[in-house]
């Protein structure tokens, strides 16, 4: 078996674990999450979906995290995934001590650890990005690198249709070759709310007395480990679906 043909296998194992039915800890997690949301006065709701909104306008249209390094072009997909693998320990890196020094310094420093996560997660895709081969200087790849951060942080009716759109981007991505009204159609309500179920019962443990530095470490650890394993892999599948 080649390489490709291991990829190929990994990629469709993929696949099946995104629409797997959720284990005890994953409902668990949801429906602890929902009461929260639910206890949050609507206007922290605002703010949340304010700084998630201002983040993804950065990414979408700023150049704050545009790679400096120009775009790798590997002979082989097996390069490009080593050094995805060494980008993903760097920034898994980053994230732990992140979300260790949030989680030790009380609910203040915890509210200044989500926007400084996305910030981290963002970073992370758009170095993705060039590694594959794919320049985030155009507006279609940042477009891309978004539909990631959410197939990572979304319900299975999100992730199905995300994936589809992954799997014909060549033929898609045609339509987003300017910012004029991209912005303006999507869901922000719906994008920071899906984002915050899927890491709201990890990050309520950072908040507890005595054990905030461990869950901060440990629950950021695992949040960019599933968004690694999203993007990694549907980076692959486009290298694959293109031949290259």
């Amino acid at each position: 078996m080649n390489y490709e043909q291991k990829v190929r296998g990994e990629v469709a194992a993929w696949e099946r674990k995104l629409f797997k039915s959720p284990g005890w800890l994953e409902k668990t997690s949801k429906t602890i999450g929902t009461r929260i949301n639910e206890l949050i006065p609507d206007k922290v709701h605002t703010v949340i979906t304010a700084t998630v909104k201002s983040i993804v306008r950065t990414a979408l249209f700023g150049a704050e995290y545009t790679p400096q390094k120009p775009v790798r072009q590997y002979d082989t997909l097996e390069l490009a995934d080593q050094e995805a693998q060494r980008l993903f320990s760097l920034y898994q890196k980053i994230a732990v001590a992140e979300g260790a020094g949030t989680g030790a310094g009380g609910f203040v420093l915890n509210l200044v650890d989500f926007p400084a996560l996305i910030a981290i997660k963002m970073k992370f895709l758009f170095e993705l990005a060039h590694n594959y081969g794919y320049d985030t200087n155009e507006f279609s790849e940042r477009v891309f690198v978004l539909k990631l951060f959410q197939l990572a942080f979304s319900g299975p009716e999100q992730r199905a249709k995300l994936l589809y759109s992954i799997k014909r981007w060549d033929t898609e991505k045609k339509q987003y070759y300017s910012d004029s009204q991209y912005a303006n159609n999507l869901d922000w309500e719906t994008f920071q709310k899906e984002y915050r179920d899927a890491i709201d019962f990890r990050k309520m443990l950072q908040m507890v007395p005595g054990i905030g530095a461990i869950a901060g470490a440990w629950a950021n650890y695992t949040i960019l480990d599933e968004l690694n394993e999203s993007a990694m892999n549907a980076y692959r599948l486009r290298r694959l679906n293109e031949g290259l």
